[in-house]
């Protein structure tokens, strides 16, 4: 079925401006910055089709434009198009953090990582950098690994921390297998940075680790 063949109050754009953007699914979003589908493929299934290839609104939020080559038949001009947008709702999550302190939202943090971590099909840990009120100096993916397993080094977290004169940081890193629960490695590597940055006078406040579907905290689990 095309948008044509349905009832004007149940068409994305009308329904948009009758009720509102939150009245519609990821699925009527993301056909209306498409516009059109290809010879075969209505809108609605292409938009459908590029959620399914990405893993739901998360992973195409996360996708580069290189990503969305894999999109058959989506050319230069939609590509581009979704890439700006793609990045301009990073980047609106990213400045709400720095505007305030992380974590007067804790769930806002959560939410942008899994935006931003949550679809890698590889291992990245990831260091938000804090400054004395804690609010966010900036995020660094700081090292990437293979699919089960990433290397960090300590003395790299520690110089940066230095060189962005961070009072405090939140570690982050992503399970490519999709179940968020800490490993007894994840326990040992926070304790590992949580010294470390102590002989320099930063503190870590939380260690997130980031699922497909949800993100578990190491500060609520008393971990730390």
């Amino acid at each position: 079925m095309t948008i044509k063949d349905l009832p004007a109050a149940l068409r994305p754009r009308e329904k948009l401006l009758a009720q509102g953007a939150a009245a519609l699914g990821d699925t009527e979003l993301l056909a209306l910055l498409l516009r059109t589908g290809l010879k075969g493929t209505g809108v609605l299934q292409l938009a459908q089709q590029m959620l399914d290839t990405f893993g739901g609104i998360s992973g195409l939020l996360n996708a580069s434009a290189t990503d969305l080559k894999r999109v058959k038949g989506l050319g230069p001009a939609k590509r581009a198009e979704l890439a700006a947008v793609l990045e301009l709702a990073r980047r609106s999550m990213a400045r709400q953090l720095r505007e305030q302190p992380v974590f007067d939202t804790p769930g806002r943090v959560k939410d942008y990582l899994r935006l931003r971590l949550a679809a890698h099909p590889h291992e990245v840990f990831a260091v938000l950098f804090l400054d004395a009120q804690h609010q966010l100096l900036q995020m660094d993916e700081m090292f990437r690994g293979t699919l089960t397993q990433t290397s960090v080094y300590p003395r790299e977290v520690v110089k940066r921390a230095l060189e962005l004169n961070a009072a405090a940081v939140v570690l982050a890193h992503n399970h490519p297998s999709g179940a968020a629960e800490p490993s007894r490695a994840d326990e040992f590597l926070t304790q590992t940075l949580k010294s470390a940055l102590a002989l320099v006078d930063v503190r870590v406040l939380d260690h997130l680790v980031v699922g497909h579907a949800d993100v578990v905290s190491f500060a609520e689990r008393g971990l730390l």
